[in-house]
């Protein structure tokens, strides 16, 4: 796992596997307030690593993409809540303002889709995760943490995946 900067590191998934254990590490730090954003084309694996980010933070619901409903709602036993939004069909950044990020961030925390579509509605302090299909089952993914709290979430990824 090359480490670009103190804030960015690239990853090399050789698996669905492989790319949901890497969210199942992420999701076990997430808590309340904590945006995740994840670009890359249809077929990057977003919906694969968004599983394991579920699992890992201990949803109590199945992971599918919310594509056509906007956001799915995934809770824990102990009522936490993880917002996954899903922006590809956003139209403009007025209908983006309608979905009252400050709320589903106080609410709970929020993995973003196609964050790029909600411009500088999403909040400067993140995990900006680009992942790009490689090959069949290989993804490239770049983390890039704005922000103290996502430095420790990436040094946790560091150490956990032997890049520290």
């Amino acid at each position: 796992m090359p480490i670009l900067d103190a804030h960015t590191v690239d990853f090399f998934s050789r698996s669905p596997g492989q790319t949901r254990r890497i969210g199942m590490r992420l999701g076990s730090e997430i808590k309340a307030g904590d945006v995740v954003c994840l670009q890359g084309n249809l077929g990057a694996g977003k919906t694969t690593f968004v599983q394991g980010l579920a699992q890992g933070w201990g949803s109590l619901d199945s992971v599918s993409s919310p594509t056509f409903i906007l956001v799915n709602m995934y809770r824990r036993a102990n009522g936490d809540q993880l917002f996954h939004l899903d922006t590809y069909r956003l139209e403009s950044i007025p209908e983006a303002e309608e979905l009252d990020l400050d709320t589903m961030l106080t609410e709970g925390a929020l993995i973003i889709e196609w964050p790029e579509r909600l411009g500088n509605l999403i909040p400067k302090d993140r995990l900006w995760i680009n992942l790009d299909h490689i090959g069949d089952e290989q993804r490239q993914m770049r983390f890039h943490a704005n922000g103290k709290r996502y430095d420790v979430l990436l040094d946790g990824i560091r150490q956990s995946f032997g890049a520290g």
